[in-house]
């Protein structure tokens, strides 16, 4: 029986392993939240700004780190949060480039955040120890912290609760101490001449209140993220907002203004046990150091597993231990952070600082924001926020950034984009996709809804449906096709398979060859393949059915036949594309079309109505893409007698010049010659040939095949058939 009991024993799960919300969340924001700014700034933020200032500094900056605690909440409730905290919250929402280029300036953030704590542990130290070289003491601190965090992150805890107390201690010492001197309670500050502006001591202080950082990044120590994370970091900003509530009453109370701005240890001559402040500020400088040395690699290792970084720094993926700690990334945090604290001071670093906070802050909030305006149905956070509220914080972050420096801002601005269009080149691919796909959704289903039912002219574009079997065997006509559309309009390339009983997911595979094969060929276009008995009887479902809402394939466009036998199953589907009212182009063009010349077009002219104009229009948009654009067109007319030529020159004329065209005319006299006779000799060296088709009925089959005997002589042709119900006159003027 006993036996037994030690075997259940053995077998029971263990215990989860990681950190709590006291351990893992509060307490590292907490400690950073009262930080080197509270000691060794915040007297200095009072005496600029006086007690009215830096109360509404305190909630103004508090207030946006509050909105953005709400934001990410919500995101921390919705998704299990691992190791990277708010990067890897950012970029499972908006996608890898836009997590990737706030993941790396919130990296930067955090680690030149361990540079701004231990310089001002270093500043404090040598104004008790003058003889001491700051920078050394700075560096000595960065090295202490660093042994800390690669011991373990559990340990690193465990410190920081002796150090909550020691802050505790000099916070208590403070508030039953007495004035250094008689003052009066300066409402505004120090004089103007002897001040700085409102929004330089906003930036200095606003670092203060970023602590929320520390906790979020921990995430992939936590025993439950989702729970933590929230509770955790409502805890420490409702906590240091308090208390930065009350301490500027004191300070205000205690000291004038002049002492406060020149004294940076102010709080050691106004507390009840001096040394306790200095307790407490080096207790709350390293241990902020120590929090952000724990987060910045954390930081950095998720960036490095999700390939972010450069292929040569993928070795700070790797992390050690059962606790996976990031040696490799504390150990590059180390370097970067020394290399920080010989090239800066306090009042530089901070900052720096708040512009990269808030930069990460702002996308974190527009993150939330629009999961919650699109309503993806995989956007289900325990902790609920209104859009507003995100979209609020975001607005916060951004309007401070631009009362603080608009230079500043812009350069924040330009540093994220070039990181994101750098991931952007880089074509990373991940699962898990981004928000910018709902966002298209979204527009697509508003678009749709509100697009028109009747055709407007002014807008009216060729919608192209290109039936090009084959894509790599037939190149000519899916490169013609990318010429009219020249990316102004939409484009699909069809496929029928004739094969029996072929798979959906062959089907897909297929579409994602094609679209990889376009891609690579720098055509942007959709990709449909369909089976069917028949490639005629597939086509016509296909113009029946392909489409969303109005916006249906308005131009079919297909390749000539050459099976004779072929012809009249073939011209029955050119009737039912007709019936179907949508526009023809027959595309019959030597197959080598890239090494085919493009320099003259000519369009033989039939009258405005029906045909002309919309073969005039195609033949404007072919002279727009790059293959074309040097051609010269030629409109061509024949008539039956010198009068008729006259007037007909005149018309063309007006029209060229009313459709704002470049384009040529030639008016051609019969002279008794049939039509065939004179295209075949006018157009023979004609790059490509423009004509209209005539409207499909009974022998069209007859007509058609006339058609191809006289135009055998021209090398490239496209047949045009108006079937759609729209005045495409209307489209020229």
């Amino acid at each position: 029986m006993e036996e037994n009991i030690k075997q259940k024993k053995k077998v029971s799960p263990e215990r989860p392993a990681g950190l709590g919300t006291f351990g893992g969340v509060f307490t590292p924001s907490i400690l950073t939240i009262l930080g080197v700014i509270m000691y060794l700034r915040f007297g200095w933020v009072v005496g600029n700004v006086g007690l009215l200032g830096s109360l509404i500094i305190v909630t103004l900056a508090t207030s946006i780190t509050f909105l953005t605690s709400l934001s990410l909440a919500a995101i921390a409730t919705d998704q299990q949060v691992k190791i990277g905290g708010a990067y890897y919250m950012i970029s499972r929402s908006l996608g890898i480039e836009s997590g990737g280029a706030v993941g790396i300036s919130l990296y930067l953030a955090q680690a030149l955040s361990v540079s701004m704590y231990t310089v001002g542990f270093a500043e404090s130290v040598v104004s008790i120890f003058p003889e001491l070289n700051g920078k050394a003491v700075a560096v000595g601190a960065i090295v202490l912290v660093t042994v800390v965090a690669l011991i373990s992150a559990k340990a690193a805890s465990r410190v920081q609760y002796f150090i909550l107390a020691a802050i505790g201690l000099s916070l208590l010492s403070l508030l039953f101490g007495s004035p250094t001197e008689p003052t009066q309670v300066e409402m505004w500050g120090a004089a103007p001449e002897n001040s700085v502006p409102f929004w330089v001591v906003f930036a200095v202080f606003f670092p203060a209140v970023t602590g929320i950082d520390v906790g979020v990044n921990m995430s992939g120590d936590l025993k439950d993220p989702g729970k933590s994370i929230p509770k955790g970091t409502f805890m420490a900003v409702g906590t240091g907002y308090l208390i930065y509530m009350v301490l500027p009453v004191i300070l205000a109370m205690r000291a004038d203004a002049g002492s406060l701005i020149e004294d940076p240890l102010i709080m050691r001559k106004i507390a009840f046990w001096g040394d306790a402040i200095l307790i407490g500020v080096w207790g709350a400088t390293l241990s902020s150091a120590l929090g952000s040395t724990l987060a910045a690699p954390r930081v950095l290792q998720a960036l490095a597993m999700d390939g972010v970084l450069p292929r040569f720094m993928s070795r700070l993926a790797k992390g050690s231990g059962s606790e996976n700690l990031p040696r490799y990334g504390t150990l590059f945090t180390l370097l970067f952070t020394v290399t920080a604290v010989l090239l800066g001071d306090l009042n530089i670093l901070a900052p720096i600082l708040t512009m990269f906070f808030l930069t990460a802050y702002g996308v974190l909030n527009i993150s939330a924001g629009v999961e919650n305006i699109i309503k993806s149905p995989s956007f289900r956070p325990k902790f609920k926020v209104h859009w507003f509220f995100s979209m609020l914080g975001a607005a916060g972050c951004i309007g401070a950034m631009i009362l603080i420096d608009p230079v500043a801002t812009l350069i924040a601005g330009v540093f994220i984009s070039l990181i994101f269009f750098w991931l952007k080149r880089r074509g990373l691919k991940k699962t898990w996709g981004g928000v910018g796909r709902g966002i298209l959704l979204s527009l697509i289903r508003s678009s749709l809804m509100r697009l028109s039912e009747v055709p407007d002219p002014k807008n009216w574009r060729p919608h192209l449906l290109v039936f090009s079997g084959a894509p790599k065997s037939r190149w000519h006509l899916i490169a013609m096709a990318n010429a009219f559309v020249h990316d102004k309009a939409l484009m699909t390339v069809a496929t029928v398979l004739t094969r029996e009983n072929i798979k959906q997911k062959r089907l897909l595979d297929l579409e994602r060859h094609t679209r990889e094969f376009l891609s690579k060929k720098g055509v942007q276009s959709l990709v449909r393949i369909v089976p069917a008995k028949n490639p005629f009887a597939g086509a016509k479902t296909m113009v029946n059915h392909y489409g969303l809402g109005n916006l249906v394939p308005n131009t079919i466009m297909v390749g000539d036949t050459r099976e004779e036998s072929h012809l009249p199953e073939y011209c029955d589907m050119l009737t039912e594309f007709f019936r179907a009212q949508r526009n023809i182009l027959i595309i019959d063009t030597e197959e080598d079309y890239d090494r085919s010349t493009k320099n003259s077009i000519d369009l033989w002219w039939g009258g405005l109505k029906k045909n002309g104009a919309l073969m005039i229009i195609m033949a404007h948009l072919l002279k727009r893409s790059l293959e074309w654009r040097e051609a010269q067109l030629t409109i061509k007319m024949v008539v039956q007698n010198e009068a008729a030529a006259k007037d007909a020159e005149k018309n063309l004329a007006d029209l060229i010049e009313k459709m704002r065209s470049s384009a040529d005319y030639e008016v051609i006299v019969s002279g008794g010659k049939r039509f065939p006779e004179i295209l075949a000799e006018s157009s023979r060296k004609a790059d490509l040939v423009i004509l209209g088709l005539k409207e499909p009925e009974d022998g069209y089959p007859e007509y058609y095949k006339a058609l191809k005997n006289n135009t055998a002589s021209l090398k490239n042709k496209v047949f045009v058939l108006a079937g759609e119900e729209v005045a495409f006159e209307k489209v020229l003027f």
